[in-house]
């Protein structure tokens, strides 16, 4: 943006916006001038599709990031959306999304540390031991033998990432 409302220049910031708007979404979002803003005045402007710039806009706006009002033009009928970014909901946001990436996180490890786990050499799918005994061990995908899978070194990664998310929390 014009000034800079939203420090798309910050990594964690950047790649929290590329999942929720998208490679092109922060590129048009760099291009945005600062203030209320009126999307067909600003297609025009960075000459870019209108209704790409209406899809970033909604996408902000289903993220708390951006706001609008709309106005009816008498004449003709048609609405008018006036723009707002809200960059000051951004470290909220992120919060809730780091949140819930560590909620995600946990879940996956008490599955995997409550789970054995079997998968062919093939590497078909993974099957918990209940779904594998019932097949007798045998792959239902491409009929090899299913042979216990260790997952020691997965459950250590993601323990050692809950442990750094949980401990950046706390700084």
């Amino acid at each position: 943006m014009g000034d800079r409302l939203i420090d798309i220049g910050d990594p964690v910031v950047h790649q929290y916006l590329v999942k929720i708007i998208g490679a092109d979404g922060v590129e048009i979002l760099e291009k945005l001038p600062a203030g209320e803003i009126v999307d067909e005045v600003v297609a025009e402007e960075i000459e870019m599709d209108i209704n790409v710039i209406r899809k970033t806009l909604f996408k902000l706006h289903e993220n708390r990031l951006a706001g609008y009002r709309r106005e009816r033009n008498p004449d003709t009928g048609w609405l008018t959306y006036h723009w707002t970014l809200y960059p000051e909901n951004l470290d909220d946001r992120m919060d809730i999304e780091f949140e819930r990436l560590l909620d995600n996180l946990k879940e996956r490890l008490e599955f995997e540390v409550n789970g054995v786990f079997y998968i062919c050499n093939h590497k078909c799918a993974r099957f918990l031991f209940d779904t594998a005994s019932e097949t007798d061990f045998i792959c239902p995908v491409c009929g090899d033998e299913l042979f216990y899978q260790d997952n020691e070194e997965l459950v250590d990664k993601l323990s050692g990432r809950i442990s750094e998310m949980e401990y950046a929390v706390r700084k």
